[in-house]
């Protein structure tokens, strides 16, 4: 088995690349027998736009990781857990995986912060799934040779191009970087609507002046009605975005991405623009490029120049996209505003101008899961973990017989 990798240098493509092969997928039919899930109904792993926003129809209830769990097991498959602490691993992991302890999956040894020490290696020796989260060492070739059974990386987030050495092979990696996307956008989405309405101008001045405000007087050319959103990426995240933006008919949407063909773009709902011409038109430009070596930069003091008076610029994606001493110049001059949930360097010194500023609305990387959200990430590495030992079952009995 050979480590599939998303090489191609670009923003997104039409059809972005499944991180997961076509397994066959098993459930239990009224006659207790397993039968094939037809590739519709079956959720999938790849970035496909059935997975771009994983929530249930008004009513429905929720599938649990559990309902994966279809055929009758003959093994247990045994995995491991390393992400930054253990109090993250039990957030994010605790309440899904147990559900299939001693069904489906056995859990070796605590939570490996760590790839070095003789009790990691132990654990490593004998795991054949690793779940993998924020703050996971990568996987460096010094440390899989201790691991000849791993087949099968979970990334609770986004596991491109860091995770795995290059040329690594035999092991598989998911990555849950499609249920991440969903937080992202929906605070984006709720950033774009405050931005329009100048809700962070609105705030200061109330608390300053303490008295009636005149928004009409003050706020004449605020609203949410006749505005054009200018979407930089159709990634993950922006196309979340896009489908979220398809609620809000006033507003127009716009997106650039150069990898992305304009008859899909139509069908997200947006305009393809080049991005001169997104960040000319744009009464807000929400930033979603992934960081590669062509992104680094990617809006600099020329594309900030051309943004009209009082342009937002929201980046929740990573602070190098937006060259940071230009945009840092840009909003001292008060020209424009920003929303920034990301900066370069992470967090921003203690003496940053940016702290101070009244059209910096300043967020310490709060757009991704947190919270209540890191459970609808272990939900999906859970299920995830419960369909590849459906796999490794079936294809024992297929073996076997």
């Amino acid at each position: 088995m050979r480590v599939r990798s998303t090489s191609k240098r670009a923003l997104t493509s039409s059809r972005p690349p499944s991180t997961k092969p076509d397994w066959p997928r098993f459930r239990r039919s009224s006659t207790g027998r397993p039968t094939p899930i037809s590739p519709r109904s079956s959720p999938c792993i790849c970035r496909c736009r059935s997975r771009a926003t994983p929530t249930s129809s008004p009513g429905s209830r929720a599938r649990r990781p559990r309902d994966v769990l279809s055929v009758i097991r003959i093994s247990v498959i045994e995995y491991a857990v390393a992400v930054g602490s253990p109090r993250l691993a039990e957030r994010l992991f605790g309440p899904s995986c147990e559900a299939l302890a001693g069904v489906s999956a056995r859990r070796l040894g605590g939570v490996l912060t760590e790839f070095d020490s003789e009790l990691a290696r132990r654990v490593l020796s004998r795991a054949e799934v690793l779940l993998t989260g924020w703050d996971t060492p990568p996987l460096r070739r010094s440390v899989l040779r201790h691991a000849p059974r791993l087949r099968r990386v979970i990334h609770a987030g986004s596991a491109f191009g860091w995770l795995l050495p290059d040329g690594a092979s035999g092991v598989h990696v998911s990555d849950m970087g499609h249920v991440n996307a969903v937080p992202v956008a929906e605070y984006t989405l709720a950033m774009i609507i405050l931005a329009n309405k100048d809700a962070v101008r609105a705030r200061d001045l109330y608390r300053t002046r303490r008295t009636y405000i005149d928004r009409e007087e003050e706020f004449a050319d605020a609203g949410n009605h006749a505005r054009t959103v200018g979407v930089v990426s159709a990634s993950r995240t922006g196309r979340v975005l896009l489908e979220l933006l398809r609620a809000f008919p006033t507003l127009d949407a716009l997106v650039y991405d150069p990898y992305l063909p304009p008859h899909e773009a139509r069908g997200l709902g947006a305009e393809p623009v080049s991005l001169p011409e997104l960040v000319r038109r744009s009464d807000v430009v929400t930033v979603h490029a992934p960081v590669r070596p062509d992104t680094v930069g990617l809006i600099d003091r020329e594309l900030l120049a051309l943004m009209r008076d009082g342009t937002t610029i929201i980046n929740t994606a990573r602070g190098v996209i937006v060259e940071p001493a230009a945009l840092e110049r840009e909003l001292i001059g008060g020209r424009i505003n920003a929303v920034l949930d990301v900066t370069d360097p992470e967090p921003l010194p203690a003496e940053s101008a940016l702290y101070d500023l009244p059209n910096v609305f300043l967020t310490p990387h709060i757009s991704g899961s947190m919270g209540t959200e890191l459970r609808r990430m272990g939900d999906e590495v859970a299920s995830e973990l419960a369909r590849y030992a459906d796999l490794a079952v079936a294809a024992e009995s297929v073996a076997d017989s």
